[in-house]
C-alpha cells in the first residue's frame, strides 16, 4: 500500500482533516476543541483512520496548519515578554509609524504593544548602516539585566538592536549571555526573525515570535507526544504562511511564521486547480466559521508578499495592527464565516461580524448555548442548509433555535419577518465580502469579472454564486472536498524555506555583480540547510526577489529576479525590470532618477509533481435528484421548491440546471436559476451563469 498522508487544519470553529492513500481521499470536520486544541486534532485523527480502515503506522507524513499564533496575539494570550533594545529606543515599538491610519479620529487608538514599557530594557551598543561597530556590547549591561528578567518571572525575550540586520553577532552575544543566566526563558533574535531594514517592523516581529514561542512550543510539544502514543511514527509538518512546509524544529524557532497557515493552504489549492483546468485569471474564495479569505491568482501563482498585519484595532483599517514581516500569500481576510455574529444598531441598520460564535458555543442552531443570530443560523431559516444533514449528520441543527435568535436580534428590531431578516443577514455578510474583493483588487490593479471564482470552505458554496453576482463573475468552481479545502491545499504544499537580506545596492556604475553573487549564494546554503532537512532528495526550485525603488523614494515594489549569476550586464537589465513593474504598478516612469535596491529574498521548495492537465468537458447527461425541499429565491424574494442533489450521485459530465442544491458531508452548494451546474473532468462543481 501507498502510505498516507494526512492534513489537519484547526479552524475558529471547525478542525479539518484530509487523508490521502492509494489515489483515494478522505475527509472529516469536528468541533474545534478552543481550550485544548490538540483532543479536536486526535478525535479527528481517530475518526479519519477508522473511516479509511487505517492504522497510525500506515501514516507516512502528517501536514498541520493552526490558527494558535494568530489566537494568542489577538486575545493577548502569550509568554509575558521583554525587549532588548539599543539604549535610547525602547519606546520605538510604541511610537511605530509617523502617519496616522485613521486621519481625522481624534479618539484613534493604536495597537497596544505586546510589551509593556517596564519590560522594556535598552543596553549600551551601536552599529551603524553599513555593519561598523560604534559603541561594543555593554555585556555588564546585559549580565545586570538577568536578575530584573527573573524577578518579573518573565518567560520570553525579543533582542533588537540598531542595525543588527547587517550583522547579529551584537544580539547573538546577548543570547549566550541571557541563556547562561536565564535557563528555560525561550530568546528570539530580529537579526534572525526578520533581518530587514527599518527597526519597528523588525523588532514587532521579533517581539510577536517570542511572545507565541512558548504557547507553540508548549502545543507542538503536546501534539507531537500525543501522536507518538497513540502510534504515529511519521514526521510532523508545519504549514507557514507563505504556502511552504516546515519541519517541526523550524516551526517550534519561528512560530510567527505560522500566523496565516490555514489561509495558505485554500490559495495553494485554488493555485494547484487553476493551472490544472488552463485558468490564469482566478479569485479564490474561502469561507469557513469565523473569516472569509480572498486571493487574487494570475498564471497559476497567488500573490505573495513580506507584511502582514495581526490583531488589527479597526478589523478592516490598514496600519492598525501590529505589522510582522513574514513571508505570506497576500489576500484580504474579514471577519464573515458561517459563525458571525449579526446585529442592528443604534441607526437601524443590520451588521454581521466580526464577532464570531466559533465552536464554543457556536451558532444558536446547534443547540450548545449560543443565543446569537449568525450567518449559519440565517443560511438554516432561508432552507440552504439542511438541519439533518449538516457536517454529514454529525451536529443535528435546529431550525427553531435559529429562527428565534433570528427574529429576537434582526427581525423584532426592525420590524422584519424571519425571513426577510435572515435574507438581510445573509445580505450583508455577501456585500461586505464583495466590498472586500473589489477593494483588494482595485489596490492591486487587478480586474475580477473575468475571473473565474475557485470558491471552498465549510460556507462558501453556500455565498459563492451570489457573491460572483455581485462581482459580475461569469464562472464558479467548487472543487472536490471544498468543505475541508484548506487541509486538502496541505497535501500539496512543498517543503519551502524563504531567506531575506537587507542589503543596499545602488544599480549605477559602481554596481558590483560578485557582491550581489556571494549574498544570494549565502542565502541559498541558509534556505538549503532547512528545505533539505524535510525534502533530502528532492529537486529544489529557486526563485528570487528583489525591493527596488527610485532613489529618495520611502517605499518599494517587489521585483523578480532572473535567474543565473549576476555579471556586469545585469545593471541594465535590473533596471528595465524595475521601470516595467513600476509602470504596471503606477502607469508611469520617472526618468533621469537612478535606482536602488533595499531587500533581496531567495525561496527554495522542492519540487512538487505537475497535477495530469484536465481533459475537455464531456456532453452534458441528465442527473437525478434525490429530493426536494424550500430554499430561498433571492430574485423572487420568497421560498421555492427546489431539488436537491447529492454530490456522491454525480459524474463528470452531469447536468444540473439551476435552482437547484448540492449536497455533500462537509458543505452544500447552492445553485441559483440563473446558473447551470455542471460536473467537469477533474470533478469540481463548475456553476455557469445562463444566457438570459
Amino acid at each position: 500500500m501507498e502510505k498516507a498522508r494526512l492534513a489537519v487544519d484547526i479552524g475558529g470553529t471547525f478542525t479539518d482533516l484530509a487523508l490521502e492513500w492509494d489515489g483515494k481521499r478522505e475527509s472529516v470536520k469536528v468541533l474545534t476543541t478552543t481550550r485544548a486544541p490538540e483532543e479536536g486534532v486526535l478525535s479527528g485523527v481517530e475518526q479519519i483512520l477508522m473511516l479509511a480502515k487505517l492504522k497510525p503506522s500506515d501514516l507516512s507524513l502528517i501536514i498541520h496548519g493552526t490558527t494558535l499564533a494568530t489566537n494568542a496575539i489577538i486575545e493577548r494570550k502569550g509568554a509575558k515578554t521583554a525587549l532588548i533594545v539599543t539604549e535610547g529606543f525602547r519606546d520605538s515599538i510604541e511610537i511605530a509609524f509617523e502617519h496616522r491610519f485613521e486621519q481625522y479620529d481624534i479618539f484613534m487608538q493604536k495597537p497596544p504593544p505586546l510589551v509593556p514599557r517596564e519590560w522594556r530594557f535598552g543596553v549600551p551598543e551601536r552599529m551603524d548602516g553599513r555593519g561598523n561597530v560604534l559603541i561594543p556590547l555593554d555585556e555588564a549591561a546585559v549580565r545586570a539585566l538577568a536578575p530584573k528578567l527573573k524577578a518579573q518571572g518573565i518567560e520570553a525575550i525579543a533582542v533588537g538592536y540598531m542595525h543588527a540586520y547587517l550583522d547579529g553577532k551584537h544580539e547573538r552575544r546577548t543570547r549566550d549571555i541571557l541563556s547562561e543566566l536565564l535557563p528555560g526563558v525561550s530568546i528570539t533574535l530580529s537579526s534572525e526573525v526578520s533581518p530587514e531594514i527599518r527597526e519597528y517592523e523588525r523588532w514587532s516581529t521579533a517581539v510577536a515570535n517570542a511572545y507565541v514561542q512558548p504557547v507553540m512550543d508548549r502545543y507542538l510539544g503536546r501534539l507531537d507526544e500525543a501522536l507518538r502514543k497513540k502510534g504515529v511514527g511519521c514526521p510532523l509538518f508545519l504549514i507557514t504562511s507563505g504556502g511552504g512546509l516546515a519541519a517541526l524544529e523550524t516551526a517550534r524557532k519561528f512560530p510567527i511564521r505560522l500566523v496565516e497557515s490555514g489561509p495558505a493552504g485554500g490559495a495553494i489549492l485554488a493555485a494547484a486547480l487553476a493551472r490544472q483546468c488552463g485558468l490564469d485569471k482566478v479569485l479564490s474564495f474561502d469561507m469557513g466559521g469565523t473569516t472569509a479569505k480572498i486571493c487574487l491568482i494570475d498564471n497559476g501563482e497567488p500573490q505573495h508578499s513580506r507584511f502582514f498585519e495581526v490583531a488589527r484595532q479597526y478589523r478592516f483599517l490598514k496600519g492598525s495592527g501590529l505589522p510582522l514581516r513574514i513571508p505570506v500569500i497576500e489576500m484580504v481576510e474579514i471577519g464573515a464565516g458561517g459563525g458571525s455574529i449579526a446585529s442592528v444598531d443604534s441607526l437601524s441598520r443590520v451588521n454581521v461580524g466580526p464577532e464570531s460564535a466559533g465552536a464554543e458555543p457556536g451558532p444558536a442552531s446547534y443547540g450548545r448555548g449560543g443565543a446569537e443570530p449568525t450567518v449559519t443560523d440565517a443560511d438554516v431559516v432561508l432552507g440552504r442548509i439542511d438541519p439533518g444533514y449538516f457536517a454529514g449528520g454529525s451536529i443535528t441543527l435546529s431550525p427553531d433555535k435559529a429562527g428565534n435568535a433570528v427574529d429576537k436580534s434582526v427581525g423584532t428590531p426592525l420590524g422584519l419577518k424571519r425571513i426577510d431578516a435572515a435574507f438581510g443577514v445573509s445580505e450583508i455578510v455577501e456585500e461586505n465580502m464583495a466590498n472586500a474583493a473589489r477593494v483588494h483588487a482595485v489596490e492591486r490593479g487587478k480586474e475580477l469579472q473575468d475571473r473565474t471564482m475557485i470558491a471552498f470552505g465549510g460556507a462558501a458554496p453556500i455565498h459563492a454564486a451570489r457573491l460572483a453576482e455581485k462581482l459580475g463573475i461569469r464562472r464558479v468552481m467548487v472543487p472536490s472536498g471544498a468543505g475541508v479545502g484548506s487541509a486538502v491545499g496541505f497535501l500539496m504544499a512543498p517543503v519551502a524555506y524563504e531567506v531575506v537580506r537587507s542589503r543596499y545596492v545602488q544599480l549605477d556604475q559602481n554596481f558590483d555583480p560578485a557582491y550581489v553573487n556571494k549574498l544570494f549564494a549565502e542565502m541559498r546554503a541558509e534556505a538549503e540547510a532547512v528545505v533539505k532537512a524535510g525534502a533530502p532528495e528532492a529537486k529544489l526550485i529557486e526563485t528570487r526577489t528583489a525591493d527596488m525603488r527610485y532613489r529618495g523614494q520611502g517605499h518599494e515594489i517587489t521585483v523578480s529576479m532572473p535567474p543565473g549569476a549576476f555579471d556586469a550586464s545585469s545593471r541594465e537589465k535590473l533596471v528595465k525590470l524595475y521601470e516595467d513593474g513600476y509602470a504596471a504598478t503606477f502607469g508611469r516612469t520617472i526618468p533621469g532618477l537612478d535606482v536602488e535596491i533595499m531587500n533581496w529574498t531567495l525561496r527554495l521548495a522542492a519540487e512538487q509533481p505537475d497535477q495530469p492537465k484536465a481533459p475537455p468537458q464531456p456532453a452534458d447527461k441528465p442527473a437525478a435528484a434525490r429530493s426536494s425541499r424550500a430554499v430561498y429565491d433571492p430574485a423572487d424574494q420568497d421560498m421555492k421548491t427546489v431539488q436537491v442533489y447529492h454530490r456522491a450521485d454525480l459524474s463528470i459530465g452531469s447536468l444540473v440546471p439551476g435552482p437547484a442544491v448540492i449536497a455533500e458531508d462537509e458543505t452544500t452548494t447552492i445553485v441559483p436559476k440563473s446558473f447551470a451546474a455542471r460536473i467537469n473532468p477533474i470533478g469540481a462543481i463548475l456553476m455557469e451563469k445562463v444566457q438570459p
